[in-house]
């Protein structure tokens, strides 16, 4: 058993992603869901928001932690003595993406491999992306995040 990061922008966190963490949970020692503040993107919940939120999200899964971080990811998950970086592929067209930023890493890092997991069925088609549209066209994201993550979207979001 290691320790595994599990690194995104999460805006928000989704039910999508909680079902990967929770599997990955079971595999690994430890996962650390990695909340990157990138000062280039324009989230619509600001980073300190999705770090709490993921938290909240996340807290009853004891080997779980929630950071936030600036920077490299591979130093980050250096830092953590983390073996394995955790990617989700929602589908074929999330591979080419994700191809590239694997074999980038392993460039940067040989020593830290990447894990490709697939969610659940039920959330194949969730992204934040499009919970946000949904959300700020007034539709219902009930049933695609945690009550914390509607209440936080609702305030955001009118």
């Amino acid at each position: 058993m290691q320790t595994a990061v599990y690194p995104g922008t999460f805006d928000p966190i989704t039910n999508g992603h909680t079902d990967l963490i929770e599997r990955a949970a079971r595999r690994f020692e430890r996962v650390i869901v990695a909340i990157h503040h990138s000062p280039a993107k324009q989230p619509a919940l600001g980073w300190e928001e999705r770090v709490d939120l993921a938290r909240r999200v996340l807290g009853d899964i004891p080997n779980v932690v929630v950071e936030g971080f600036e920077g490299l990811l591979v130093e980050f998950a250096r830092a953590r003595a983390a073996g394995v970086i955790l990617r989700g592929l929602r589908a074929v067209s999330d591979f080419e993406y994700e191809f590239q930023l694997a074999s980038m890493n392993r460039q940067l890092a040989p020593e830290i491999e990447t894990l490709f997991m697939t969610p659940d069925e039920h959330y194949a088609y969730v992204s934040s992306s499009l919970v946000r549209e949904i959300a700020a066209l007034g539709g219902d994201v009930t049933p695609f995040v945690h009550a914390e993550v509607v209440a936080a979207l609702r305030r955001r979001m009118g």
